[in-house]
């Protein structure tokens, strides 16, 4: 490292760097550079602060990682309550409101300006973030509205939540208030919502009903780690108390609020905007059309005085304020009678429950099927066949079915389901493993885990080619023509033209989209598009830059998988023992000799030469004096790698205290174990080396 170099004037240009990044890429959605080149800049920030303790901030990008878990949340109360809304479920009741705020105003010799803040209401969690002299100091849930439970750890994870505001204010020409309490929504996408619930029903684990819970249920991790993965976005809608050097509030109505907020960098909702008395409710019906093109849940519409001064004038009533109203969307819940109850199994062998409805209108939608989850839901609604059932569109998304309606069964009753104990596509007994809430079908050979794995791999998810759908694949299998997913690349436009509704332009598009993915398809998207168990597109593209191709994937053991970052043990034996099955190991073989066989670089083990280039250390316990990823960040700087389990080829294990059982483990397979101590001499660098440490860390 060159002698001049100042570790203090470098991380703040990365932090600089990173912050402006984040900012493009999360709030603005307009990136400027490669995930490759960010991951480059953050591991530099991240060893530069690990070896300059004395350079800690907690404004800095690398805080957003998640520090260590809680044991409980701490309740905290609100400088200002935090109100609920009154609804309005009808152009009437939107009418009563005005008339009561224009009552209200006439009896203080006032009158109700005809403008207002209309902004879409999101289905999320409410929450108050706070700042102090521009930096992000706490965060509280809405709770009670006087006191909220602190999770500032959370959401100091949450990527487009600002941790400084001064960059942005300096940028915007606007003073740094000395408190800045700022209300908002914590959201999730639908997207995001479907691929979570996706990754944890494919795990066995229990699903999230909606994005509203997933989001709130990410929020509420006593982990902040877990919430670190989650892809979580906050909305600012509002302000709390605010002491800014001009003597107050820089904004005088609420259209000049929200606009302040996003130079201050929040997030807020493009939709909103000020209308004139009579605009209001044909705004509000247009957000209902364009809810379900919206990428995240909303639940109505927000309508707020605009000027701050009559909503001071107003007030509150003892639970909503006198000068908004939440006008709501006609709810998505209608009851129905559950015909039947089938079960069918998924690419992943899960077997799943649909309940078969008769058809109903909700939000404008014929709904005749919805999602049951898992035979432990079945028991726990005590839904039966013959049923009335109140259904709901979950998620405006995946329609589910909510409640029996008992009081309308007969007084004989009826029987109650008993969830068959076979594959409904091949018939082998399905199996439910020790902790798990789904069956499986076992059978290699299931007809019905093939075709559902078909559909996957041309699915956006996979491969994402151009007209072939879900329909199409069923024809397909149907008529014997496809038994793997290699048989597409085989598919001729004589085959295809015996096919019902099927012309020559539709063959001929069909054949060319599938000639295109064969030759544009990534490694990753190769990998992503198997449908291997536990592997989404983020591990697909761990492994992607790893092995150079589909055949050096297959051939990689479950400890050699493990020492990659972000790959534990389960996940390495999901691959290990997708590999290893003859008729995915022909499946291989065919790809090659199709020419769908591309080629990935792999990167190499480590990213930066160092005095412990190659060498594998894995941490447990904890490391006093040091949080774990400070210690994983200097071991990386140093050119070590970081694995997660313990294995033969493992050169260290770093015993801090309480270790867990790793460190049997780690002693009967002979592995060199040493202290926190030991591990900081190991980091000293020898001559010509770039890592420095003190001692005195730990």
């Amino acid at each position: 490292m060159a002698d001049d170099f100042d570790p203090a004037i470098r991380a703040r240009q990365l932090r600089d760097f990173i912050r402006h990044h984040d900012y493009r890429y999360y709030v603005l959605d307009d990136p400027e550079i490669s995930d490759a080149d960010y991951d480059a800049l953050f591991r530099e920030l991240a060893a530069i602060e690990a070896s300059h303790p004395e350079l800690d901030d907690s404004a800095s990008p690398t805080k957003r990682v998640g520090g260590a878990p809680a044991e409980g949340f701490v309740s905290r109360p609100h400088r200002q309550r935090m109100y609920s809304l009154d609804n309005a479920m009808s152009r009437e009741e939107w009418e009563a409101f005005l008339e009561r705020a224009r009552n209200a105003l006439a009896r203080q010799g006032g009158k109700l300006p005809g403008t207002f803040f209309v902004d879409p209401k999101f289905d999320g969690l409410a929450l108050e973030v706070i700042y102090e002299n521009g930096r992000f100091v706490a965060a509280l849930t809405r709770g009670d509205g006087v006191t909220g439970e602190d999770v500032t750890e959370n959401l100091r994870t949450v990527r487009n939540l600002p941790l400084s505001l001064t960059p942005h204010a300096a940028a915007a020409g606007l003073p740094v208030p000395r408190l800045l309490e700022v209300r908002g929504e914590v959201v999730i996408t639908r997207q995001h919502f479907y691929e979570l619930n996706e990754a944890r029903r494919a795990a066995g684990e229990k699903i999230f009903a909606n994005p509203r819970n997933a989001a709130a249920g990410s929020v509420r991790q006593l982990d902040p780690k877990v919430t670190a993965a989650r892809p979580l976005r906050f909305f600012a809608y509002a302000t709390g108390a605010v002491d800014s050097p001009d003597s107050g509030p820089p904004w005088t109505t609420h259209a000049a609020m929200m606009r302040a907020l996003g130079l201050y960098g929040f997030s807020v909702a493009r939709q909103g905007r000020t209308c004139r008395t009579s605009e209001v409710y044909p705004f509000f019906q247009e957000l209902g059309k364009m809810r379900l093109d919206l990428p995240f849940e909303i639940d109505g519409a927000v309508v707020k005085c605009d000027d701050l001064a009559v909503q001071a004038e107003l007030g509150f009533t003892d639970r909503a304020p006198r000068f908004a109203v939440a006008l709501k969307f006609p709810a998505h819940e209608a009851e129905t009678i559950l015909r039947k109850i089938e079960v069918q199994v998924g690419r992943t062998r899960v077997i799943t429950p649909v309940a078969i409805l008769e058809p109903v209108s909700l939000a404008g939608v014929t709904v005749s099927r919805a999602t049951l989850h898992n035979e432990d839901e079945i028991a726990a609604k005590d839904l039966r066949e013959g049923d009335t059932v109140v259904v709901r569109r979950a998620g405006d998304v995946i329609p589910e079915v909510v409640r029996a309606i008992e009081e309308k069964r007969p007084p004989e009753g009826r029987r109650p389901y008993i969830f068959p104990p076979d594959c409904p596509s091949c018939h082998t007994p399905s199996v439910r493993l020790p902790g798990e809430a789904a069956r499986r079908c076992v059978n290699p050979d299931c007809p019905g885990v093939r075709l559902r794995g078909i559909v996957y791999f041309v699915s956006k998810a996979g491969l994402d080619i151009e007209g072939v759908g879900g329909r199409w694949i069923e024809i397909l299998v149907d008529r014997g023509l496809l038994r793997s997913p290699a048989d597409l690349f085989t598919l001729t436009r004589e085959q295809l033209l015996e096919l019902p509704r099927m012309k020559e332009t539709l063959a001929s598009k069909f054949v060319a989209s599938i000639a295109k993915a064969r030759d544009t398809a990534t490694l990753e998207r190769c990998i992503a598009a198997l449908g291997i168990p536990l592997v989404g597109s983020r591990t697909a593209r761990t492994l992607a830059g790893r092995y150079r191709d589909l055949g050096a994937l297959s051939e990689a053991g479950e400890e050699e998988l493990t020492e990659l970052s972000d790959i534990g043990p389960e996940v390495a034996r999901s691959i290990r023992e997708f590999f290893t099955t003859p008729e995915n190991q022909e499946l291989l073989n065919r790809f090659r000799e199709i020419g769908l066989w591309p080629r990935g670089e792999p990167k190499k083990a480590t990213t930066q030469a160092g005095h412990l280039a190659g060498k594998r250390f894995l941490f447990t316990g904890e490391l006093p004096g040091m949080p774990r990823h400070e210690a994983q960040a200097l071991l990386e700087a140093a050119g070590g790698i970081v694995v997660s389990a313990v294995s033969k080829k493992l050169d260290y294990l770093v015993a801090g205290d309480k270790p867990g059982s790793k460190l049997q483990k780690a002693r009967d397979l002979g592995v060199t174990v040493i202290g926190p101590g030991e591990f900081v001499d190991l980091l000293r660098p020898r001559r010509g080396g770039n890592v420095s440490v003190q001692a005195s860390l730990f």
